[in-house]
């Protein structure tokens, strides 16, 4: 491998989740959020999106042209289950469609069930802080499995359950916009103990299929690797941030700090595969005003390569990522790994570095299989709607015109030969900042 040729049968594609691409869910928190002045940046909305629900074969078409031989997406929970109990033939049949389309293709598909929407029945029952949702979302994960098992291997119950617990109920940027650390860790424990049921269902009915749960893990380093209380908040954001559900999950049980919720429990093994999503490493320094994110104050470091939302490009932290997770002795899936960037300048240097980063993993023993980019097409990018573009292919909202980006051309040729090439023509950088202190980024 030091030649730079990845395995084979290693898996190559993109990315997507169902409200960000398909347009049309009206139907779901999310929508309901997007209706309020400012929750979302320049009042964009996710209608259309890239109209993927329409337009799902041709957008196939393309990301196979571009020698991709998997696509990791979602099904839309508040299309398929639009009231309790009540399943639209009418949605399953399109999903049943839009994975035999990947199938026809050579595609490789990998299903999330849950990409951060809820249905809006579900919020007015209490969202993930009631402990009922975990039924109801493993009676979903039944229904769905049961209806596409034959097309698709590879199953993601829920999308990154600590964001979805820290953006909506610590920051309070999504829905329901809650600023309440309690509520934040009861919602993370029916996440995972709505994993728990799903993961049984599916597997006792469909021992089959590979099952498992995608991860955001970030690095967290001490902004002041001298002073111990740095050291200290960046060990408690690592601990809370990366470890609680993955401990939770590898022991069976609720770890500190869930315990103090119930004495939940379920499988020893409740994953198949890791799914990693890694994007950035943040700096932490100790600041007593920041009571309500354990004491850290989140820093970065000038001069620093940058994405269009202030994130650290970082291949390293790809790297020691994915040396700790050999812990969990399961195979890694890298299921998001992208970056915010309008001029595509810094695009293809984030491609190669991280690329390779995670070749010297896998050469230094890490069992990666496959890596999924973040993301095909520029998409509604939640709280910052169209202004963010992590797409390999340029998407207009207005026309819907796509456009292939020179990264999504660089992408092509490392699916194309399943190898990362040693040098490449990049872009000129953009200039970034002379100074040599820490940024607040709050």
């Amino acid at each position: 491998m030091s030649d730079g040729k990845f395995p084979e049968n290693f898996l190559w594609g993109t990315a997507t989740a169902a409200h960000q691409v398909e347009g049309g869910n009206h139907a779901n928190d999310w929508w309901a959020w997007e209706q309020v002045r400012g929750h979302i940046k320049n009042g964009d909305r996710s209608d259309p999106a890239c109209q993927h629900y329409e337009r799902f074969a041709s957008d196939f078409d393309l990301l196979r042209s571009l020698h991709q031989n998997a696509h990791r997406l979602s099904v839309e929970w508040s299309r398929i289950e639009p009231a309790p109990g009540e399943f639209s033939a009418t949605a399953l049949t399109h999903y049943r469609d839009v994975l035999q389309a990947l199938r026809d293709r050579g595609m490789e598909p990998m299903v999330t069930l849950h990409h951060f929407t809820n249905p809006t029945w579900i919020s007015t029952l209490g969202g993930w802080e009631s402990p009922q949702t975990a039924e109801y979302f493993a009676r979903f994960a039944e229904r769905v499995t049961d209806e596409l098992h034959d097309l698709a291997r590879f199953w993601i119950t829920i999308n990154e359950p600590t964001v979805v617990a820290y953006q909506g109920y610590v920051h309070g940027e999504w829905p329901p916009g809650k600023r309440d650390f309690g509520a934040a860790l009861r919602v993370v424990v029916t996440l995972i103990r709505a994993h728990w049921l799903a993961y049984e269902r599916i597997k006792r009915r469909h021992p089959q299929l590979q099952v498992g749960l995608a991860h955001h893990l970030r690095i967290f380093d001490p902004s002041r690797w001298f002073a111990p209380q740095d050291r200290a908040v960046a060990a408690a954001f690592t601990r809370v941030f990366n470890e609680t559900v993955l401990r939770s999950l590898r022991e069976g049980r609720l770890v500190f700090p869930l315990r103090r919720n119930g004495k939940v429990s379920g499988p020893r093994q409740s994953q198949d595969f890791i799914g990693l999503n890694y994007y950035t490493r943040e700096l932490v320094k100790f600041n007593h005003r920041y009571r309500a994110e354990l004491f850290g104050q989140r820093m970065l470091v000038e001069p620093a390569l940058r994405s269009d939302l202030a994130w650290e490009l970082y291949p390293e932290g790809l790297y020691r990522t994915l040396m700790e997770l050999r812990r969990e002795q399961l195979p890694i899936y890298v299921t998001e790994n992208g970056i915010a960037d309008r001029d595509d300048a810094r695009r293809p240097e984030f491609l190669l570095t991280h690329v390779r980063a995670m070749l010297r993993a896998i050469h230094d023993g890490s069992p990666v299989r496959g890596y999924m980019h973040w993301t095909s097409f520029d998409n509604f990018e939640w709280a910052e709607g169209y202004s963010a573009k992590f797409g390999l292919i340029a998407c207009d909202p207005a026309t819907q015109e796509r456009r292939v980006r020179s990264s999504g051309r660089l992408y092509a040729e490392i699916c194309r030969s399943n190898h990362v090439p040693a040098t490449v023509e990049l872009p000129p950088a953009r200039q970034t900042a002379e100074s040599g202190g820490p940024t607040d980024l709050r």
